[in-house]
């Protein structure tokens, strides 16, 4: 298969979003790869919170450690005609941000008010580096600097029409909506990486996008000024979602 005829898609998410869904979504396309946070073992090794994030060992032997080899890597032949990245905005750490012009990126955002108590459960005591707002608004303007094409997408307008959210990407995306996007079969997939096990029991119960769901009970203490750090870039990127 020709490289550059080849489509690249990187989804930069935060975590605790719906990125291992949309993951699974692009997987039942007949025309599309997916990989799973492929410079997340380049993080581990470049990063002090690396002993913060479970199984990090396991992780980092168990991928290329090498962040410029993986983006050579992501920028090589692929078996199919799409190849979609499922990214952690944090783990660009240490690289040169040129190769995002050879992709087409997405940002996948979340109302942080909903995903601080959902990832301090796994990372009691996060930080901004640890959840991709601040880095999503440096990618923001450095696709701006740079005239690169972009996607914001919000994760309640997805979980709240799938079919209707997902098409309107795919449009941006010049790649077909298939309806097989919108179902999977419940458990892990092949292609998760060795952390699944921490991070993925919702997802790998699920069978499709789940309906959206308010948090319930009272927002962290402790989460509060991150939240307040957080708001204002989440706001902003909304005002550009999809």
């Amino acid at each position: 298969m020709e490289t550059q005829k080849q489509k690249r898609i990187c989804l930069w998410s935060g975590p605790r979003n719906i990125s291992t869904a949309l993951m699974y979504s692009f997987a039942q396309r007949s025309d599309t790869v997916v990989y799973d946070e492929p410079l997340y073992a380049h993080y581990l090794s470049n990063s002090l919170r690396k002993k913060y994030h479970p199984g990090n060992e396991e992780i980092i032997q168990s991928m290329e450690n090498d962040g410029s080899k993986v983006l050579r890597m992501m920028l090589g032949s692929h078996p199919k005609q799409v190849a979609f990245f499922k990214q952690m905005t944090h783990h660009l750490i240490n690289l040169d941000y040129s190769f995002l012009s050879e992709v087409t990126n997405v940002i996948l955002t979340r109302d942080p008010q909903d995903m601080l108590p959902s990832y301090s459960k796994q990372v009691a005591d996060p930080i901004m580096a640890d959840v991709g707002y601040a880095l999503h608004h440096k990618l923001v303007i450095h696709f701006k600097e740079k005239q690169i094409p972009y996607v914001v997408l919000d994760s309640r307008s997805v979980l709240e029409d799938p079919e209707a959210k997902l098409t309107k990407l795919c449009d941006v995306l010049e790649i077909p909506f298939e309806h097989s996007m919108l179902k999977w079969h419940a458990g892990p997939r092949p292609e998760d990486g060795v952390w699944a096990k921490y991070w993925y029991t919702s997802v790998h119960k699920s069978t499709g996008f789940q309906a959206y769901k308010p948090k319930s009970g009272a927002f962290p203490e402790k989460l509060k000024p991150l939240l307040q750090e957080c708001k204002p870039l989440y706001e902003a990127l909304l005002k550009e979602a999809l």
